[in-house]
């Protein structure tokens, strides 16, 4: 009996289904999302719909007024500086786990992603104990330090994906060859795990970005994010300001983790 290529009648309509309906869930979970980018734009001091006009006053807010200047500032330094940390610790971290020979790989694994799957606010909690008896409550270094617990699990996982097509023998040679192990390493081994490492960075710095919750227990009044800033807006006063600052960070967003895709895939097409 030879079976038709072409889909019958009846397996078109399920697949036009499976498509409305996935059409529908994605729908479903930008709405939300997206809502605040048309309310950064009303001319009006509430939340309305319809818009009164259209303005762009908020962004003028935002990115005008010392208040926000300084949230973003801070917001800069931290995710930097986590982005620093947790790229150069995720990236030795997976390197070491890439070896099949490391002793007690399938137990420190799961410790090390455990960040991801506990809830942030016990982190938060436990940070803020852990730091307020050092002295590192309030300061820099320990939002920094806090965000890098949370942010390195990314870059494990990323750069650890892009060591699974990559060839030891390459470091053998090199090995044989007299180079010293530092050398091969940023000679041979990073060039070719350079775009999961990049994609791992970018996650790192959305991650820290967009924290909010352990720099509300970690941070003082000059450190407040940008994320902080928008929580304590909330509470406060509601501004369309608010949605102005929403849009900018998911604009931000948006592009950093477009460029971790496309860095993860020119890193899979340069291993095959």
């Amino acid at each position: 009996m030879l079976l038709s290529p072409y889909p019958t009648a009846g397996e078109r309509i399920r697949i036009t289904l499976l498509w409305i309906w996935c059409g529908l869930v994605i729908l479903f979970l930008l709405v939300p999302i997206l809502i605040p980018v048309p309310l950064s734009f009303n001319s009006g001091a509430f939340f309305i719909f319809p818009l009164e006009g259209i303005s762009t006053r908020w962004y003028e807010v935002v990115l005008g007024t010392q208040r926000w200047q300084s949230a973003i500032g801070n917001s800069l330094i931290v995710a930097l500086g986590t982005t620093v940390i947790a790229t150069a610790l995720g990236t030795l971290t997976a390197v070491a786990l890439s070896d099949e020979k490391f002793p007690g790989r399938r137990i420190i694994m799961p410790l090390l992603l455990s960040p991801l799957i506990v809830p942030v606010v016990i982190t938060a909690v436990g940070s803020y104990l852990f730091y307020a008896r050092v002295g590192l409550a309030s300061t820099y270094a320990g939002i920094i330090l806090a965000h890098t617990a949370l942010a390195s699990p990314f870059v494990v996982v990323t750069v650890g994906a892009s060591l699974t097509g990559f060839d030891r023998n390459l470091m053998r040679a090199a090995a044989i060859s007299g180079a010293k192990p530092l050398t091969s390493f940023f000679r041979i081994m990073l060039p070719l795990i350079l775009p999961g490492v990049l994609s791992g960075a970018a996650f790192a710095f959305v991650t820290s970005f967009d924290e909010v919750v352990v720099v509300q227990f970690l941070a003082s009044a000059s450190q407040r994010t940008m994320p902080l800033e928008m929580f304590i807006g909330l509470r406060e006063k509601l501004s369309p300001a608010i949605t102005a600052a929403a849009t900018l960070m998911m604009a931000l967003s948006i592009l950093l983790l477009l460029v971790a895709n496309i860095l993860a895939r020119r890193g899979r097409k340069a291993q095959s």
